[in-house]
């Protein structure tokens, strides 16, 4: 368990390429621009959703 944690703890260019290789392999080329214009509007959701719940608790501060 702890050579594991270890391991994960270490990210270098070798990860970096074994992550890649796994995520060509199991999607293939064509779906990846798909799931990363998804990943990024869901990242984009989730900053307004973040930002806008700060400007409610800002307003309600103010009350």
């Amino acid at each position: 368990m702890f050579s594991m944690i270890l391991f994960l703890g270490m990210i270098g260019a070798p990860q970096i390429i074994l992550i890649v290789v796994v995520v060509l392999l199991l999607f293939g080329g064509r779906k990846i621009p798909e799931l990363m214009k998804g990943l990024g509007s869901g990242i984009k959701e989730f900053k307004n959703a973040t930002k806008e719940d700060k400007e409610a608790d800002s307003k309600s501060e103010k009350d």
